[in-house]
């Protein structure tokens, strides 16, 4: 007999009827299948009724499903409290508490009530699906299989392979899940297998930042929003997810793997054990209205209107250094708040490279409707370019933006500090620079004003993204940093606070997620398109890690992994072999048409 030819799920047992467990036996009952959900309780049984009953009655409400699909679909549903009524099952789905002896007992229970060809499945989270898979005398037709929350809603379904799963199994499975229009992906049995691993690293990397006192929890929070384009910040999210099921998630994974950048952050300990679990208990990184209740309201680490940052400088006439797209994008951005923008290119050419660019860019804003003529026209007489940097004599800021080489942008500091107009109290101009990756402090000491230089990084594409982190070093005036936060929120851009130490915000959290990305992925693990997958379905993210790897460009993703390496000498940070060999051998990404996938025929 061979089994790939002729298993057949018609018949589902599911065993826990809580929101996820019940959250299954929807998800199969919607497919046509017969469904058997067991329970410990008569109590157990009817929580698990009202979960079916209120789940399908809000797709019936709005509209997505009619009342006699309802009637059907609850209809194909048998709920019980006697594991016996199993016997008849194709495929077994455990879903239960999060602790492993209760598992492994359920699966020594079902030697003896499944048939020999049944599949027996754990949709645990954390644990080990092998140890759990030991319970049963046939480990080899066990596997993993991970529902995201709310499972009816959610397509991502992670399979979890043993070192003794059968193949037939895993296809089976596989094949099963496509069928009802879910996306698996295959992994091996590691604890967080895929997006919880790379998910719950940034993580509890956010938290570390937060405990660090590096940046503020809105802060935090509001960079991986706009700069990254998330749905939700890392301590937000930890809020709805819970503070206890993160630490419990964390704290296995690091038992497991001892990878120190699971190691949970003390402070999460600490919360947990204070009782602010994030929502649920209407406290957590943030404060709730109730408890589950999603509103934040503010508290004493709340910014009060008191604390609103105020222009101590007079900012009117802006220079920008530079003609790169960086440079184009941030000369537009000013123009279009109503500010005169001079800024200064290596020749005449690059200056009305300039010009012509952010016409452009004007011209779609009016073909969208987001501008008029006359805005552009305005526009465009606010911007003046010239080739040579004494012109920048009498501007309030200047925000430079040329190539990331500290030794071009020094000599550049060194020059600026001569040409524009000094004086303390707000009577100097500013200095800033767009550096993504190198110390600011390297470029204010050349100066004799460290005092008047802070770090404004804006985002590609400048005139679209709304982030810029203002960085401050340990000689910035509070003074200048506060005018630059103010003027960042009178030009349309939601700035972000922090200090001058690799990264910042942004990079400092996203990179070493993208790196973890790599090394799994070189571990054979799971597929690159496996892992994408999994982090855009089961994390709500734009783009996966080795899209946004191979946009970004690999060579400069190894060159700020190489800084962050290099500034915390924390060996997780270490990059990626792979990642190494790749700008080796010139596979940069879509702009050589080759990195973690091949472009060239597309």
């Amino acid at each position: 007999m061979t089994e790939t030819a002729t298993r057949e799920f018609t018949t589902i047992g599911v065993i826990g009827l809580g929101t996820m467990g019940a959250g299954i036996a929807e998800v199969f009952a919607r497919n046509g299948r017969r469904v058997i959900g067991v329970e410990v309780n008569d109590g157990a049984v009817e929580r698990g009724r009202q979960h079916l009953e209120h789940s399908t009655g809000r797709a019936v409400k709005r509209g997505k499903m009619a009342e006699d699909e309802q009637a059907e679909l609850l209809g194909r549903i048998t709920l019980t409290t006697r594991m016996e009524d199993l016997a008849d099952a194709d495929l077994v789905v455990e879903a239960v508490v999060e602790s492993l002896e209760v598992k492994k007992s359920i699966f020594r229970t079902l030697d003896s009530v499944v048939r020999p060809d049944a599949v027996l499945a754990t949709n645990t989270s954390s644990l080990s699906v092998t140890e759990i898979s030991t319970a049963n005398a046939r480990p080899g037709r066990v596997v993993g299989v991970h529902f995201f929350n709310p499972a009816p809603v959610q397509d991502l379904v992670e399979i979890i392979r043993t070192v003794v799963t059968e193949p037939d199994v895993l296809a089976d499975v596989q094949r099963l899940l496509v069928g009802m229009g879910k996306n698996p992906v295959v992994c091996g049995d590691k604890a967080g297998f895929i997006a919880n691993t790379l998910l719950f690293g940034y993580l509890n990397h956010a938290v570390a930042m937060y405990e660090a006192k590096y940046a503020s929890r809105e802060d935090i929070d509001a960079a991986m929003r706009f700069g990254c384009g998330y749905p939700m910040g890392p301590l937000a999210l930890l809020d709805l997810i819970g503070l206890d099921t993160a630490y419990e998630i964390l704290d296995t994974m690091y038992k497991q793997g001892r990878d120190r950048l699971h190691a949970p952050a003390p402070i999460l300990k600490q919360y947990v054990t204070a009782g602010l679990l994030g929502r649920k208990s209407g406290r957590g990184f943030y404060t709730y209205e109730a408890p589950d209740s999603p509103v934040v309201v503010p508290d004493v680490h709340t910014p009060s209107e008191a604390d609103k940052p105020q222009l101590r400088h007079d900012i009117r006439l802006v220079g920008v250094v530079g003609t790169g797209t960086m440079a184009a994008g941030i000369v537009e951005v000013f123009a279009r708040a109503g500010h005169d923008v001079l800024f200064t290119g290596r020749s005449q050419d690059k200056v009305d490279g300039v010009v012509a660019a952010i016409s452009r860019s004007m011209d779609k804003q009016v073909q969208r409707g987001r501008a008029t003529e006359e805005e552009k026209t305005a526009v465009l007489g606010r911007v003046r370019g010239t080739t040579s940097l004494d012109d920048l004599a009498d501007v309030d800021l200047v925000v430079e933006a040329i190539a990331e080489d500290l030794a071009v942008k020094t000599t550049l500091f060194e020059n600026l500090d001569e040409i524009c107009r000094g004086g303390r109290g707000g009577a100097g101009a500013i200095l800033a620079t767009t550096t993504s990756s190198l110390p600011i402090i390297a470029m204010a000491k050349v100066t004799n004003r460290p005092q008047d230089v802070v770090g404004m990084h804006f985002f590609n594409p400048a005139s679209v993204m709304k982030l810029v982190e203002v960085v401050s070093t340990v000689a910035t005036d509070e003074d200048v940093t506060e005018t630059v936060l103010a003027l960042c929120e009178r030009i349309g851009k939601v700035p972000v606070r922090c200090g001058d130490r690799a990264g910042f915000i942004v990079n400092a959290l996203l990179f070493p997620y993208l790196n973890d990305a790599v090394k799994m992925l070189e571990a054979h693990y799971a597929t690159a398109d496996d892992i994408d997958t999994a982090m855009k379905q089961g994390c709500a993210l734009p783009m996966g890690p080795f899209e946004l790897l191979d946009v970004v460009g690999n060579d400069v993703s190894l060159a700020i992994q190489r800084e962050l390496y290099l500034e915390f000498r924390e060996p997780g940070f270490a990059p990626a072999p792979l990642l190494e060999h790749l700008v080796t051998a010139g596979y940069l990404g879509r702009k050589t048409g080759r990195g973690f996938r091949d472009y060239s025929s597309r």
